[in-house]
């Protein structure tokens, strides 16, 4: 053999030595998926821990979501211009609504400017706390597992603070009760 077909069979050696094993990395990659219990198997999360944060709401008080330890959350990042996050409020605040007594709680979190959040949510009769993301808006719905950046994105997090599920895109009543019911 010459030394150049040896040279073009080691390097066809090693291509087929990282096809291998960027194969089987995906395929453990998809095996880790699977096993999660993550509505949106596109976002693969860091962690299912919930992160912490602290946003001011709409009166500019300081709210920890610390506040709601011990409550199956719903946290749900939002826009004033995106018309499937106002599509999914009404079923929103019934779900507050219908749930709240057993220890449930929705957290709105804007990603928009204020007086367009405080215009648009008073009318609706808000129940449930809208918190502003202001700067931390982006990278908080990011660390949550959105690294596309979509809208609505709606987080379910159980009592212990584990993220069970992630939705990208409007959520409907029928879809937040079956996720949230088993968990409360």
């Amino acid at each position: 053999m010459s030394k150049i077909s040896s040279v073009l069979m080691m390097i066809a050696l090693a291509a087929a030595g990282l096809a291998a094993g960027y194969i089987f990395n995906n395929w453990q990659h998809e095996q880790k998926l699977s096993a999660s219990k993550i509505t949106d198997k596109s976002q693969t999360p860091v962690s299912n821990l919930r992160p912490l944060f602290k946003l001011n709401d709409l009166e500019g008080k300081v709210r920890d979501v610390k506040e709601w330890d011990g409550n199956v959350l719903m946290i749900n990042f939002w826009a004033t211009w995106c018309p499937p996050c106002r599509k999914e409020m009404p079923a929103f605040i019934e779900l507050q609504e219908k749930y709240k007594d057993k220890g449930f709680t929705i957290i709105g979190i804007a990603l928009d400017e204020k007086q367009a959040v405080i215009d648009f949510t008073e009318p609706m009769g808000m129940n449930y706390p809208i918190l502003m993301g202001d700067q931390q808006g982006m990278p908080l719905t990011t660390a949550y597992g959105n690294r596309l950046g979509v809208l609505p994105f709606t987080v379910i997090v159980d009592r212990h603070g584990n993220i069970i599920h992630r939705k990208r895109s409007e959520i409907t009543l029928e879809q937040a009760e079956a996720m949230i019911k088993p968990l409360l």
